[in-house]
């Protein structure tokens, strides 16, 4: 049997530590990720938590459940203004998380919802101004995900037939 010389064991004590910690880095590294994602998305929820907040400064108060369901009434001018501003507000924030889509920062589930929201207030008839006034300073990229998404043969987030 062949001795296996002391620079050899060196060398492989070397090459497992360097292994090792190459996968403790790489453990690191998705857990700093996970983190960075939660944190963006408490930041959203944050953000918009505030937008929400907005209807309660309507005198009478408008209630969001109306606003979501389309009943609210818009022919006061404080709260056609409120409605606005947070339309406005709200394609702010899918403008950015689009971006963050993009980037690989946003989970699919977490996209799929939002592009969802995106959808129906792209096609919301009473607010149609302040979305393109607002997607008017937004990413080319952006509106034409929403334009080829608001005919109803793409009406998945890719665009692609459901007979693939």
């Amino acid at each position: 049997m062949k001795k296996v010389s002391l620079d050899v064991w060196v060398q492989l004590v070397g090459l497992l530590s360097v292994v090792a910690g190459l996968i403790f880095v790489g453990f690191e590294m998705r857990q700093s990720q996970q983190i960075a994602l939660a944190s963006q998305q408490q930041a959203r929820a944050s953000l918009v938590t505030e937008i929400i907040g907005t209807f309660s400064e309507a005198d009478p108060p408008i209630s969001m459940v109306d606003y979501l369901d389309e009943n609210i009434d818009v022919s006061d001018p404080d709260t056609r203004a409120i409605a606005d501003n947070f339309v406005y507000r709200m394609w702010m924030v899918y403008e950015n998380d689009y971006l963050q889509y993009e980037l690989g920062l946003m989970d699919e589930e977490i996209w799929q919802a939002k592009l969802s929201s995106m959808k129906n207030m792209y096609n919301r008839y009473q607010f149609k101004d302040v979305t393109e006034r607002a997607l008017s300073f937004s990413s080319e990229e952006l509106l034409t995900l929403l334009i080829n998404s608001d005919t109803p043969e793409n009406d998945d987030s890719t665009g692609a037939n459901d007979d693939d």
